[in-house]
């Protein structure tokens, strides 16, 4: 079917190619800025890994590219419409939280089953009080990333796309992103324009051999339809920020509770993030879309 010039015009201002443009200008504006900036942070007398560095830019520079568009891709509004009344969310907020401790608790209690020598009681509660004190960083995870991946990103997509392909969109569109990660740390000395773009090509590594990322991909994946489903049920990022808190938490106490043991693979999998690689996390992801239709409220009209 030939699209008339008006359709086209439509397609063309539509929100997901412009995300796409705004996305592609801003990596190529880190790419080239990053060496010019880790030369002038060499100049001041500082020392950081290049990796970081390169991290650090490309979010500033994303970030401006999309307060730059953000009138075109509504970024503002839709950010506010997705973080409607926390208040009266408060509640849902507490049951996402919830539902994403309980669902750690099973998987970790099964890890520590499966594996060959658990952690002793006293260490446990060490790593329960280690897990508490990442509450914080688990939260601000959680609501930048909800920002950017549902209150914007999903409710963007939906006009193109509609809910569900918006839903299985940006859902791919979190879990490659999660798995692009810098290079093992290093230092350049003097100006190096190609260091940016080579940073960037072994960001993206693992992306290269499917049969490596693919566990890592369907589970990141998988919870990005969790997460989004919450925000399509409820009209706004309130219990998704929860259960994102949640996830973060149990990301970042995994080896804590674990202790060293090497669970099973089916419990384990493989890659930077081995909880969520498993086909147990795969399993209880699933549980959650299939239970979350009974536990989140209907779209209330007046929060959406």
């Amino acid at each position: 079917m030939t699209l008339t010039p008006h359709r086209r015009r439509a397609a063309a201002n539509s929100f997901t190619p412009r995300f796409a443009l705004a996305l592609a200008a801003g990596l190529a504006a880190a790419v080239i800025l990053a060496p010019i900036v880790a030369d002038a942070v060499a100049a001041l007398g500082f020392r950081f890994p290049f990796p970081r560095i390169f991290d650090r830019v490309v979010m500033a520079v994303l970030l401006a590219a999309l307060l730059i568009a953000s009138r075109r891709l509504r970024f503002i509004p839709l950010v506010r419409a997705g973080f409607a009344a926390p208040r009266r969310n408060l509640g849902r907020f507490a049951i996402g939280l919830g539902l994403a401790l309980a669902a750690l608790a099973i998987l970790f209690a099964i890890a520590r089953a499966a594996a060959p020598a658990p952690a002793p009681q006293a260490r446990l509660g060490a790593a329960m009080m280690r897990a508490l004190a990442q509450l914080p960083a688990a939260l601000a995870i959680a609501l930048i990333e909800e920002a950017f991946f549902r209150a914007f990103l999903l409710a963007g997509m939906r006009d193109d796309c509609g809910a569900r392909g918006a839903l299985i969109a940006s859902s791919a569109f979190y879990a490659v992103v999660h798995l692009l990660r810098s290079p093992a740390h290093y230092y350049v000395t003097g100006f190096h324009p190609a260091a940016g773009l080579e940073t960037l090509r072994a960001s993206a590594a693992l992306l290269c051999h499917p049969a490596a990322a693919a566990p890592a991909l369907l589970g990141l994946f998988l919870l990005g339809i969790a997460l989004g489903e919450t925000c399509l049920l409820t009209g706004n990022v309130w219990m998704a920020v929860g259960m994102h808190a949640g996830f973060v938490l149990g990301a970042k106490s995994w080896g804590a509770f674990i202790d060293g043991a090497a669970p099973p693979r089916w419990i384990a999998g493989p890659g930077p993030v081995p909880l969520i690689a498993a086909p147990a996390a795969w399993v209880v992801a699933l549980a959650l879309c299939a239970l979350l239709p009974r536990i989140a409220r209907p779209r209330d009209a007046q929060e959406s």
